[in-house]
């Protein structure tokens, strides 16, 4: 079957061999294409077409190929640029929370100069549901900072105390945490309750000032701030505003649900109050 094939192939290509040279003959001698010139135009024109109609397919392949090629080099360089815009923005950014904690720095330590304190950037928050606390990137071989150390903002609110030091890192527990507790009063009067962590209003974003006598004088908006009572919070400093006033279920006593003046969620500079000496009063 090879053979046959093979002889087949051969016959037709000595057939258009002699047809070609016939035409060629018939076009030099007689100055026309003559009658085997006009058959073999009759034959050849669909070829010609077909080949025609083919080359203008592959020009418009090559075109398209050409044309991906340069979408696609434009498009790496818009990405190249899109990088380099994101990299010029990351940096801008950086260098205004610098600024910012500059800025931070400045006007803490020079409305507090009697205080020794370390500024400190947050570097995470714990994952636990049970707990409200985050970690500072100062510890034991970096700064002063100890356990019990009052932790404040940029403007003196106070949002939570050390309760971990390690070499390069401490962690700090919010005032929402239920190990929180210290000794609030309220506004400028003379009303002292112990303001506490609890689990039942801590994902409310509320903390609670309890042991507050019956006909104490308080009401809704009054400021909390630190009384200074037990030497680890300076006095002063702002921790909240009282949102609803309770009384215990025993009915012994009231306790208000106080809001944080500061959304501990967004803080991501904070101060670490090492020492204070004899504190004026912030004025808020």
């Amino acid at each position: 079957m090879k053979i046959l094939l093979k002889r087949r192939a051969i016959l037709i290509a000595t057939a258009s061999v002699l047809i070609a040279i016939i035409t060629l003959v018939s076009v030099n001698v007689f100055n026309t294409s003559g009658p085997v010139a006009g058959a073999v135009n009759i034959v050849s024109n669909p070829l010609r077409l077909l080949t025609a109609n083919v080359a203008r397919t592959f020009e418009g392949i090559y075109n398209s190929i050409y044309r991906y090629e340069s979408l696609r080099l434009e498009h790496d360089a818009l990405l190249r640029t899109m990088a380099e815009w994101d990299r010029d923005e990351r940096e801008s950014a950086e260098i205004a929370a610098e600024n910012d904690m500059l800025r931070s720095l400045l006007g803490f330590r020079t409305r507090h100069a009697e205080y020794v304190d370390e500024a400190a950037t947050v570097e995470g928050w714990s994952s636990s549901n049970w707990v409200s606390e985050f970690f500072i990137n100062r510890g034991y071989s970096n700064s002063a900072i100890a356990v019990g150390n009052a932790v404040v903002t940029e403007y003196g609110m106070v949002i939570g105390q050390i309760s971990q030091v390690e070499s390069t890192r401490s962690t700090v527990i919010t005032v929402l945490d239920t190990r929180f507790s210290l000794s609030a009063n309220v506004g400028d009067t003379d009303v002292v309750g112990t303001l506490r962590g609890d689990f039942n209003y801590m994902h409310q974003g509320l903390i609670v000032l309890d042991h507050l006598s019956a006909d104490a004088a308080i009401m809704v908006g009054n400021h909390v701030m630190t009384s200074g009572e037990g030497g680890i919070f300076p006095p002063g400093h702002m921790v909240g505003e009282i949102v609803e006033l309770h009384r215990h279920s025993t009915g012994i006593g009231r306790y208000a649900t106080v809001m944080p003046v500061r959304d501990i969620n967004t803080i991501s500079n904070v101060f670490v109050i090492v020492e204070f000496g004899e504190a004026s009063l912030d004025i808020y």
